[in-house]
């Protein structure tokens, strides 16, 4: 007795009870993931989270960063930065649903929809992982460097502990607070964070007023100058880092075709910005205009000494953001790590595998921040090296891809002198950078 085909009807009804099945995991995996598990956010949600994301430490050495620029191109470059970023970071917002009935909840997902599936994978994760993992690694560096000056601060006279211990001391809370599930959940923490870096920026102006107009001479020699510049090149880059979670961000906004999210999003991202500029632009010109050429180091809060009440509290807000700001950017390097684990090596999503996963990480960046804790040449080398093509032209390629402007139209000459304004960044900045490390490597013994 032969064997009889199988219908035409029982083959589509097998092929649908596949999709509905894969259609099931997918969303229960979606459910579990940190950037899609909540869709339910308010439009201030990403004020603050974008606020978090973007005034991050760098703004603290703005004012070393204007001395090795000069009034002319230090304002330049503050104004250029800010206005580029700002344009990107609508590219981004606008393109999260280009596609109807799709949303590009990740950087990654919308460089796979511009190059490919693999290309698109292979030019976006790697920048992107460097750019958060590397925020976290110099957010560890930063909050021990806070917390040991708060501490020195305050007790002058006690005995002096190791940077090593303030590192640990800090990644202790980020071992905690990593256990959050999503985005929604690190809400009020992020929104303690934006106040708190809203705060630190205004004093750090304010204590430079009191500390009064120092006109010092460099002493940096030319060479030292071409890349103490390059160097600041990074240190600004790095200041824009938050395109690398917007798109993440914006997933966590409801949106329908009535109200799409970058509605929302385009919203929070305004007023973020306008926060932001009130945090840079009077820290680097009014630093500046203070202290001159002198070397006030690469931490404007960490060299200036008096009022110390005031230098006391501008420093532990400093740590309160960077709890924040660890958080908004490990979140999207979970969702990573988290989706690979379970889609590619079939681990269960449980919170036993998310417990494990986010320790480790945590552990790692410690670990890396306290062996190489070279705070500024960190900034310029990942700035340069990372953050700048991922902020300053790789969204521009993709809406080139994508969009296709007409050839010599505004949108493509502006796009086009983006690109070539970050490609030049790119080059130049981890010079400064790898410089800085090397110096400071010199002088340094290891877990010393």
């Amino acid at each position: 007795m032969g064997t009889q085909p199988p219908s035409e009807d029982s083959f589509a009804a097998s092929t649908t009870n596949t999709v509905d099945e894969r259609s099931e995991t997918q969303r229960e995996l979606a459910n579990w993931l940190p950037v899609t598990s909540s869709r339910d956010a308010k439009w201030y949600y990403s004020v603050f989270h974008n606020v978090t994301a973007i005034v991050g430490a760098g703004v603290l050495s703005f004012p070393y960063d204007m001395s090795a620029l000069g009034w002319g191109p230090g304002v330049t470059v503050l104004v250029l930065s800010w206005t580029i970023t700002l344009y990107t970071l609508w590219q981004m917002v606008e393109m999260h649903e280009m596609v109807p009935g799709r949303r590009f909840d990740r950087y990654h997902e919308l460089g796979q929809y511009a190059f490919g599936d693999k290309l698109g994978l292979y030019i976006v994760v790697p920048q992107q992982l460097l750019v958060e993992v590397g925020v976290s690694i110099v957010y560890m560096v930063a909050g021990g460097q806070s917390l040991l000056k708060f501490h020195d601060t305050v007790c002058p006279s006690c005995d002096k502990i190791k940077l090593s211990y303030f590192i640990m001391i800090f990644a202790s809370a980020q071992f905690v607070l990593s256990h959050l599930p999503n985005f929604n959940a690190i809400s009020v923490v992020s929104l303690a964070a934006a106040i708190m870096s809203f705060s630190y920026c205004t004093i750090a102006w304010v204590a430079c007023l009191k500390h009064g107009i120092v006109n010092v001479e460099s002493d940096r020699s030319t060479a030292g100058n071409v890349l103490d510049f390059f160097n600041s090149l990074g240190n600004v880059a790095f200041a824009y880092a938050g395109h690398n979670v917007v798109l993440e961000i914006q997933a966590t906004l409801p949106s329908s075709p009535e109200k799409p999210s970058k509605v929302a999003m385009w919203r929070g991202v305004v007023v973020a910005y306008i926060i932001v500029a009130l945090c840079y632009f009077p820290v680097a010109l009014i630093g500046y205009w203070v202290v001159g050429n002198q070397d006030v180091g690469e931490n404007i809060l960490i060299a200036l000494e008096k009022p110390a009440w005031l230098i006391t509290m501008a420093n532990l807000f400093v740590v309160i953001h960077l709890l924040g700001s660890y958080q908004i950017y490990s979140m999207a390097v979970f969702d990573m790590i988290e989706t690979m684990l379970v889609t590619k090596l079939k681990f269960r999503p449980t919170k036993f595998l998310r417990f494990v996963v986010r320790n480790v990480y945590v552990a790692y960046t410690m670990f890396i921040a306290i062996t190489f804790p070279f705070f500024n040449g960190l900034l310029g080398f990942f700035g340069g090296f990372a953050f700048a093509p991922t902020t300053y032209f790789l969204p521009c390629m993709i809406w080139l891809t994508i969009r296709n402007p007409k050839r010599f139209s505004l949108s493509w000459w502006t796009n086009w002198i983006c690109i070539v304004l970050g490609v030049s960044l790119m080059i130049v900045a981890p010079v400064g950078g790898l410089r800085a490390i090397i110096n400071k490597a010199k002088d340094y013994s290891f877990y010393s």
